[in-house]
């Protein structure tokens, strides 16, 4: 890279619009779209779609519910012109969709165009030349006269062949190819003098389309442009502003929302991105940042995926995981922090809200996504994000203090493993860890109640090494179990905390108990129980904890302590 780059590259000169209105505009409804991924989008692949995979494309933009879809370049190929052909002799174009095909400025490809759409009902000609200076004195050495008189001359040209033909309804359109990069009084008196040929009126309006060619500025004197030639051009109210923003600078969707701003009406590009080099602009990016603004962009993308996925077969290119809204991880969390925000507002959001999730712009149920990967768990993670996959895949609702606990103990998995973790690791973890599951021992148990309210009860505790026939009486089961532990251990256990929800509902519902135990002056640790019976789940609990104490060496069994019978 050069040191002094101003040697070689100068700086777009902004546009002289002091009065400028745009950004004070809010958009407040839907513009026209035009998709361009079956000729602009098409013509920038590695291998072009075949027919299959543009019938594919054309069927997906038509569900979606494009109105206005450039279906190809009829001249410039015969599988364009076949394509065309397909879609009006098999009848495959909806009563209300307009195909919109380009064409340069040249007769005899003027020519060839009409003859693919002959027996279209509707149709859109869209014909361009360039007008920058760069093209007219390097590309096609002609000055700005001549560069009028051709467009002039071919637009003249259209009506007439369009004239010839009126069993289809036709449309017109025209871009001053490279008109990011033309000035603009000339970009003015081409589009004056193309839609004077035309003979544009509010009742049969021109599209004039002006595009981005290559993005050479920010995105501010872009929207400059579009509102000077808003204000200035002739005819305004027998045309139908357009722009066709690319993405050379990476701010093609902010070009394009500043457009529109500025007085466009349309806006044509691609699904994704797709189109020449960096790419057209993003439509799904543009209609769905409308839609979070509480504007219906009349297009439907309630399953994203299968808009995804039909993009990925028919480009043969990926979307990228980090996509604006349709990648696989733009509703994903692995931060702690994050994760912890997202469980603790799900929890407090109320159905019918208006929505305002933290890091959440938009509901993904709403683009046909679950909630199923909004936390995912990695060495990144906190106690918000483990305790969230657990709740919604295993309907556990951990206490916040075993979060904290649990979290220490996914952490050093994930420390060893460096790897992700999904909610069954998670839940696996989880059972060996505390003993639940398939993994949680059996607990043969029976009590009794005096009539003073005493608890008299018999039970067995798993506590690993070693099995214990346990007798207590106390204020309840719970006590009564404690009491006859306390009697065969060496170190003293409390029940410093007590939770339990019920998992399920019906027959087969059961109970998950967690138990915050203290046991001897130091160790402060849970265990947890899982039970058809709560009485079951909560001893369950307590044995789960001493195990753990057990397995780390901190629970000291008394000299007369009663094995079990089988042990």
């Amino acid at each position: 890279m050069l040191k002094q780059p101003n040697l070689k590259y100068r700086a777009f000169a902004p546009v002289a619009l002091r009065d400028r209105t745009w950004p004070d505009a809010q958009l407040t409804s839907a513009p026209i779209w035009l998709s361009t991924d079956l000729r602009d989008g098409n013509q920038a692949l590695i291998e072009p779609m075949d027919a299959e995979r543009k019938l594919r494309m054309f069927e997906m933009l038509v569900k979606i519910g494009f109105k206005e879809i450039e279906v190809g370049f009829p001249s410039a190929s015969q599988t364009d012109f076949d394509f065309v052909r397909l879609l009006i002799e098999r009848d495959l174009i909806p009563e209300d969709v307009t195909i919109q095909v380009l064409t340069q400025a040249r007769q005899p490809l003027i020519a060839r165009t009409f003859e693919a759409l002959v027996g279209a009902r509707r149709a859109i000609v869209h014909l361009y030349n360039a007008c920058a200076p760069v093209m007219r004195k390097v590309v096609l050495g002609l000055d700005e006269e001549q560069i009028v008189e051709l467009a002039v001359t071919h637009t003249r040209m259209i009506r007439d062949m369009a004239d010839a033909r009126p069993g289809t309804e036709w449309g017109f359109e025209y871009s001053p190819e490279m008109f990011s990069g033309t000035e603009l009084a000339f970009s003015k008196r081409v589009v004056d003098a193309v839609t004077a040929a035309w003979g544009a009126t509010p009742e049969r309006k021109v599209i004039i389309n002006l595009p981005a060619t290559v993005e050479h500025s920010t995105p501010n004197i872009f929207a400059d442009m579009i509102e000077w030639m808003h204000r200035h051009i002739e005819r305004r109210d027998g045309v139908v502003l357009s722009v066709h923003p690319h993405n050379d600078r990476g701010t093609g969707t902010a070009a394009g929302e500043f457009a529109l701003m500025a007085g466009a009406d349309r806006i044509e590009g691609c699904l994704f991105g797709s189109g020449e080099r960096t790419g057209n602009v993003d439509l799904v990016n543009i209609a769905l940042n409308l839609y979070t603004q509480g504007v219906s962009p009349q297009l439907d993308f309630s399953d994203i995926d299968e808009v995804r996925r039909c993009a990925e077969h028919c480009t043969q290119l990926p979307v990228h995981p980090r996509h604006p809204y349709a990648g696989d991880l733009v509703y994903t969390s692995f931060s702690g922090s994050h994760q912890d925000a997202i469980k603790k507002a799900f929890a407090a959001r109320k159905a019918d809200e208006i929505w305002n999730m933290p890091y959440l712009p938009i509901d993904p149920k709403d683009l046909g996504r679950s909630y199923d990967a909004v936390i995912r768990v990695n060495s990144q993670s906190g106690k918000g994000g483990i305790a969230y996959l657990l709740e919604t895949e295993y309907g556990v609702e951990l206490p916040r203090r075993l979060q904290i606990e649990f979290s220490q103990v996914v952490q050093q998995v994930m420390d060893d493993s460096g790897k992700e973790q999904s909610a069954a690791d998670i839940w696996a973890i989880f059972a060996r860890e505390y003993g639940v599951g398939d993994a949680q021992p059996p607990l043969h148990l029976s009590f009794s109640e005096s009539e003073a309210g005493v608890v008299s009860l018999r039970a067995d505790a798993d506590l690993g090494q070693r099995r214990l026939a346990v007798e207590g009486e106390g204020a309840g089961p719970i006590d009564a179990f404690i009491q006859g532990l306390n009697a065969q251990l060496a170190t003293t256990v409390r029940v410093l905390d007590y939770h339990e929800h019920a998992i399920g509902s019906g027959a087969d519902a059961k109970a998950v108990a967690y138990l915050e135990l203290r046991i001897g002056d130091a160790l402060t640790l849970f265990g947890v129980g899982i039970d058809a019976n709560i009485v079951s789940a909560s001893l369950k609990a307590i044995s789960s904890g001493l195990r753990r104490a057990a397995q780390r060496g901190q629970l000291e069994f008394a000299a007369g302590a009663v094995p079990c019978p089988t042990n």
